[in-house]
C-alpha cells in the first residue's frame, strides 16, 4: 500500500498555478485527508478537496485531473472530480458528466470499489454511486447519499473529512430551506462547528456552518466562521462571497460591500470566454446592496455599470439579465428616485415591483394596476413551472415571492385610491405570507421587505405605535437596514 499522507497546510507547499492567467490559491485552508495515494498525486488531491469545500469547482477539478494523470487508479481523485459539476444546494445541473468520470475509474460499482484499497475509501465511492447512479429524482438520490454518508460518519466518527461531507449531505438532502429543514440544518451546523473546534481553518467546516445557520435567528452562531472563511481561498469567488451571508444578517455593511468586491475580483480573474458568470453577477448583486445601505450611491451605480459590461460578455446567460434587472430596480426602490419602465411580457418581478411602486408614487395608478396584474400572472406561471419541475433543492425558487410583490403593489395602489384600511390589510397579507417562508438570507427578496412597506403605510396613516412594532419586526429580519431604522426613528418621534 502506498504511504498515507495525512496533512497538508496549503500555502506552505505546492503553490500550483490553476489558471491560464496564473491566478493562484496559496491559501485554501487546512485539511487532513489520508488516502492510499502519495507524493504529488496526493498533494493535488488535498488541494482539490480544500478548494472543493469552498465550491471552487473550476479550480478543484484541475487538481483532481492532475492527480488522476499522476495516479490513474487513484479512486478518490475521480470521486473528487465528480463533485465539481453540480452546486449541491440547488437543482442538479449535470448528472451525465459525473457518471462519465466515475466510469473512467471503472465500468461498474464493483470495478470502482476494487480500485479503492481501504474500507473508508470504498465508503466514499459507495456514497457517490448512490448520488449519481442511484434510482429516483435528484432529491431521492441526495437523500440516499446522505444516508450513506451518515453510515460512514458512524463508522469513522473521528474523521473530519467524513464529518464535513456528511454535514454538507445533510444540507443537500434537507429540501427547500424553511420547509421543515431546520433540524437538518442545525445538525449539519453542529457537526461543522465540532470540526472547527479541532481545526479552525478547515474550509468545509466554516463554509457549511455558514450555510447551516444562514437565517436571522441562528446567524450569530456562524459569525466566527464567517470571519475565518473571509480569509480562506482568496482566489475562489464563492469563498469570498459566502461570509457576507452572515455579515448581512448582522448589518455589517462595509464588510458586505468589500467582501463582495473581493468575490467579484476573484471571479473576474478566473473568467475565460464561455465560462458561467454566475459568481461575478452574484457578487455584484449583493455588493450593490451593501453599498446602498452605506449610502454610497456612486458605488451602487458602479455595480450597474459593471453589470452592463458583463452583459456584453455573456448576453445569453439568463442570470445576467435577471441580475441586471435586479440591481436597477433596487436602486429605484432604495433611493426613492421613482421611475416607470415599460411593462412587457418579459418584465421581471423586481422590475414590475419597482415600476408598480413608482407608478403609485407618481400618481399613474393605471400603470400600477398593470404591474400588479402582471405580477399575479407571473406568480401563477411560476407555480405551474415549479409543479412540473418538482424542484425540492435547498435553494429552490418559490412563487410566493411574486405573490408578495403583487400584494405590495396592490396594497399601495388601494391606499392611493383612498381605501386606506383595505390597502393596509392587503399589505398585512404580504407580511403574513412572508412569515410562512424561510427567514431572510442575503439581500431582501422581494427588494422591498414586506414588513418595512407595511410599517411605512401604518406610519403614513397615523398609526405610529403599530408602525414601530412593524419596523422593529422588519429589523429583526433584516438587521440594520437603513430605511427600517429611519422609519423606526420617525415612529418613535411621532410617539413622543
Amino acid at each position: 500500500m502506498k504511504q498515507l499522507l495525512s496533512i497538508l497546510v496549503f500555502g506552505l507547499f505546492f503553490p500550483i498555478a490553476v489558471h491560464a492567467s496564473e491566478a493562484r490559491q496559496d491559501d485554501v485552508g487546512s485539511i487532513s485527508f489520508p488516502t492510499s495515494a502519495s507524493g504529488e498525486a496526493q498533494a493535488h488531491f488535498l488541494r482539490g478537496v480544500s478548494i472543493l469545500h469552498s465550491f471552487g469547482w473550476k479550480q478543484a477539478k484541475l487538481e483532481f485531473q492532475a492527480a488522476q494523470k499522476l495516479d490513474p487508479d487513484f479512486a478518490l481523485a475521480y470521486w473528487g472530480e465528480s463533485l465539481c459539476y453540480n452546486h449541491p444546494l440547488i437543482s442538479e445541473w449535470d448528472r451525465a458528466t459525473p457518471q462519465a468520470i466515475l466510469n473512467r475509474l471503472g465500468k461498474n460499482l464493483e470495478e470502482r470499489l476494487s480500485k479503492a484499497p481501504t474500507e473508508r475509501e470504498k465508503g466514499f465511492i459507495r456514497a457517490i454511486d448512490a448520488l449519481f447512479f442511484g434510482d429516483g429524482d435528484t432529491q431521492v438520490r441526495r437523500t440516499a447519499y446522505m444516508q450513506s454518508m451518515r453510515r460512514m460518519h458512524q463508522s469513522f466518527p473521528k474523521d473530519d473529512e467524513v464529518a464535513a461531507f456528511y454535514a454538507l449531505s445533510l444540507l443537500m438532502s434537507a429540501g427547500p430551506a424553511g420547509d421543515g429543514s431546520h433540524r437538518s440544518n442545525v445538525l449539519a451546523g453542529s457537526i461543522a462547528m465540532d470540526i472547527t473546534a479541532r481545526n479552525p481553518n478547515h474550509p468545509g467546516a466554516v463554509h457549511y456552518t455558514i450555510h447551516a445557520f444562514d437565517d436571522p435567528v441562528h446567524a450569530p452562531l456562524a459569525l466566527p466562521a464567517a470571519y475565518v472563511f473571509a480569509d480562506i481561498a482568496a482566489a475562489v469567488s464563492h469563498a469570498r462571497h459566502m461570509p457576507t451571508h452572515i455579515f448581512i444578517q448582522h448589518g455589517l455593511w462595509e464588510l458586505v460591500a468589500s467582501q463582495n468586491q473581493s468575490a467579484y475580483d476573484a471571479a473576474l480573474a478566473l473568467y475565460e470566454p464561455g465560462d458561467s458568470v454566475g459568481d461575478m453577477v452574484h457578487a455584484l448583486d449583493w455588493g450593490q446592496y451593501g453599498e446602498l445601505q452605506r449610502g454610497n450611491l456612486d458605488r451602487a451605480n458602479l455595480w450597474i455599470t459593471r453589470m452592463e459590461k458583463i452583459l456584453t460578455k455573456a448576453p445569453d446567460q439568463m442570470r445576467v439579465q435577471g441580475t441586471y434587472n435586479n440591481v436597477r430596480a433596487r436602486l429605484i426602490i432604495e433611493t426613492g428616485e421613482w421611475k416607470i419602465t415599460p411593462i412587457t411580457p418579459e418584465s421581471s418581478g423586481p422590475e414590475l415591483l419597482a415600476t408598480g411602486l413608482s407608478a403609485v408614487k407618481l400618481d399613474h395608478l393605471d400603470i400600477a394596476e398593470q404591474a400588479a396584474d402582471r405580477l399575479r400572472e407571473k406568480a401563477a406561471e411560476m407555480a405551474a413551472e415549479n409543479a412540473e419541475k418538482k424542484d425540492t433543492s435547498y435553494y429552490s425558487r418559490s412563487n410566493k415571492i411574486l405573490v408578495i410583490m403583487q400584494k405590495e403593489v396592490e396594497g399601495m395602489l388601494t391606499i392611493a385610491r383612498g381605501k386606506n384600511e383595505a390597502g393596509i390589510a392587503i399589505l398585512k397579507e404580504s407580511v403574513e405570507l412572508a412569515e410562512t417562508m424561510r427567514p431572510p438570507n442575503g439581500a431582501p427578496n422581494p427588494l422591498k421587505p414586506p414588513h418595512e412597506l407595511y410599517a411605512e403605510a401604518l406610519l403614513e396613516s397615523g398609526n405610529a405605535s403599530a408602525a414601530l412594532v412593524a419596523f422593529n419586526k422588519s429589523l429583526s429580519r433584516t438587521a440594520n437596514r437603513t430605511l427600517s431604522m429611519q422609519g423606526a426613528a420617525k415612529a418613535r418621534e411621532a410617539l413622543e
